[in-house]
């Protein structure tokens, strides 16, 4: 599969330039390193991201990353200009779970998230949790670091103890970006108290809407009947739902900006995300 056959290449190809071993990591998002090495990312925002409408020149802005991984939105403000703080969990021990789920349950959910087709079924190792975590995250994340010479700072927190002293920005941020965590959460309205009172500009927020209608403010559970299945997903906020809760946090100014589309790999599933922007 192109897919596998990328991932082999980039780790060659990482090898080559005298770079560390790369073969167990996964890739959350494509990132141009330079001299032909490409991450063979699940999310490729390359050719998308000018639908997020972030400022082209930011330079003197400070910006929160939330839910990082393997640092595309990061280096990209960085490249733009700003200074960064990337945040990410201390451990996938503390990602939520259902209650009564386990952290052996929670961490083969994930090896299946990230390698859903039967033709991948080889490449989930059952890690354990460091391995996982180490694969998952810390190592795709300072790898492209060290290759892009970034100065990105890494904050590691779960999003509803985050405060701007932890980030090591007292001052609080110019933005605070949010892709795809709100649905990882079971606490959605917790975690946006959270970041609310970090942003003293503005907060973007990236999110897959549940079907059907967008009025009245709704949240649709998406966790099923099951005990020991899900996405590691559960609540899905419709598009009026998350603008009066922004609304409610104090930002006057909530609008969406639009949507960003792709193709998730591995099986090049359609996806689409609304892109919300709410100022102070």
């Amino acid at each position: 599969m192109d897919f596998v056959d990328d991932m082999r290449v980039f780790s060659e190809r990482a090898k080559a330039l005298g770079l560390p071993d790369t073969k167990r990591f996964y890739w959350y998002h494509t990132i141009d390193l330079g001299d032909g090495l490409v991450t063979p990312g699940m999310y490729d925002y390359r050719q998308s991201i000018s639908a997020f409408d972030f400022p082209q020149d930011m330079r003197g802005m400070t910006v929160l990353d939330v839910g990082s991984a393997t640092g595309f939105f990061a280096f990209e403000f960085e490249r733009r200009g700003a200074r960064v703080v990337s945040v990410e969990l201390p451990s996938l021990v503390d990602l939520d779970r259902f209650p009564g789920q386990n952290v052996e349950n929670s961490l083969r959910k994930i090896e299946r998230m990230i390698f859903p087709l039967e033709e991948l079924d080889s490449m989930r190792r059952g890690d354990n949790e460091r391995e996982l975590y180490r694969c998952l995250l810390e190592g795709p994340f300072e790898f492209c670091k060290a290759r892009l010479g970034s100065k990105v700072e890494r904050c590691y927190s779960t999003i509803y103890d985050l405060t701007a002293e932890r980030a090591g920005v007292p001052e609080g941020f110019d933005l605070v970006f949010v892709g795809d965590v709100l649905l990882h959460t079971l606490y959605p309205l917790k975690a946006l108290a959270a970041l609310a009172p970090l942003c003293r500009g503005t907060l973007m927020l990236a999110q897959l809407l549940p079907e059907g209608p967008q009025e009245p403010p709704a949240m649709m559970y998406t966790g099923g009947a099951d005990p020991d299945e899900d996405h590691v997903s559960w609540w899905l906020p419709n598009r009026s739902c998350l603008m009066q809760m922004l609304s409610k946090f104090r930002f006057p100014h909530v609008e969406e900006v639009g949507f960003h589309r792709g193709l998730l790999r591995p099986g090049d599933y359609p996806f689409e995300r609304i892109i919300l922007r709410a100022r102070r």
